[in-house]
């Protein structure tokens, strides 16, 4: 039998030499189990030579030289007329070939698999971890900065906030009514243009559509409007959505150099004028108006005049019954009216 399952018997002649000092003899080799055996003429062996280690000094060319692995001054050239002998020997180093370890390319494969496991981390794990470390160090005095610039983003669209004294006062005094504590309460300011209800920032700033004050008869709606817009500051951190808009390298030069680019801050605004702001479920809200000590019937038929879509919030209104304290003064609801000085 062979190391080939088709071949009983596999011979050929050949010319072979011990060493390079020796004169080349005539050969018959035949390929066994798992050696090549050489032999004289009269088949008395002459050596066996592993089949795994059968190196070929001539790739490609005829005749066909060959030797083993270690010894290249003992030589067995085939003739070119061998061509099945050739072919057998070529396969079999290829198949040793293909379950020899490859050092070099398994570093290649590890290298590669290293690669893309930096690329996933840089593309998919560095952002968000940098951005939460960001968001995380960030202190107050530098959220109330940005807030500040990004407000100078959205006074090209909103043009400046309100600023009638009387209507500031009773805005202020609003805010403070509807904050848990007093370091909770946070500016408020009323714009004329740009902002379809409220919007928060950093620096836990709320901006109020100026309708909100102007078109409706009871301050409970604006209240509201600010209950809401507060609980959505406490669920989604305003500088962690900046962020995320802004970008990895936006985050970046927050950490290193404190500050946001010019760009990221009026993309940003651009977003909030336009994008819809997050819904909130009923349950939440009705909390929140529980608490504070507001009605959420007014809040609930400012947003749909029918009431078919906002029916939670108005059934389950906690302060049905019961009213709650006044949340301003008839004066003071006057004048937070008249603070765009319309």
């Amino acid at each position: 039998m062979t190391a080939l399952s088709e071949y009983q018997r596999l011979e050929a002649s050949g010319l072979w030499r011990a060493t390079p000092n020796e004169q080349r003899s005539d050969v018959i080799v035949s390929i066994g189990d798992a050696t090549l055996i050489i032999t004289d003429m009269r088949e008395r062996p002459l050596a066996h030579w592993s089949l795994a280690a059968i190196q070929r000094a001539n790739p490609g060319r005829r005749p066909a030289i060959y030797h083993p692995d270690g010894d290249p001054g003992e030589t067995l050239e085939l003739p070119e007329n061998e061509t099945e002998m050739i072919a057998a020997i070529e396969r079999l180093r290829a198949a040793v070939e293909r379950r020899r370890p490859h050092p070099g390319r398994l570093r290649l494969v590890m290298l590669g698999l290293s690669f893309l496991a930096v690329a996933a981390l840089a593309v998919f794990w560095f952002p968000n971890a940098a951005r939460q470390h960001a968001v995380r160090v960030v202190p107050q005095v530098k959220r109330a900065e940005i807030g500040a610039a990004l407000r100078e983003q959205l006074e090209r669209v909103t043009g400046p906030a309100c600023r009638d004294p009387g209507g500031r006062a009773a805005l202020a005094r609003l805010s403070q009514r509807l904050a848990p504590t007093p370091a909770d309460a946070g500016p408020v300011a009323v714009v004329r243009d740009g902002v379809d209800s409220t919007i928060h920032l950093p620096g836990r700033t709320i901006l109020i559509d100026k309708s909100l004050v102007e078109d409706h008869e009871e301050p409970d709606v604006v209240a509201g409007y600010i209950v809401a817009e507060r609980v959505r500051l406490e669920r989604t951190d305003p500088l962690d959505d900046l962020l995320k808009q802004a970008g990895l390298w936006a985050t970046l030069r927050l950490m290193t150099t404190g500050g946001m680019d010019e760009d990221s801050l009026h993309r940003y605004a651009q977003h909030l004028l336009t994008a819809p702001r997050p819904a909130l479920p009923d349950e939440v809200l009705l909390q929140a108006f529980e608490a504070r000590g507001v009605r959420s019937a007014p809040y609930a038929y400012a947003q749909d005049i029918s009431g078919e879509t906002t029916l939670g919030l108005i059934e389950a209104d906690p302060w049905a019954v019961q009213p709650p304290e006044p949340l301003l003064s008839d004066g003071d609801w006057l004048r937070l009216q008249g603070i765009c000085g319309g």
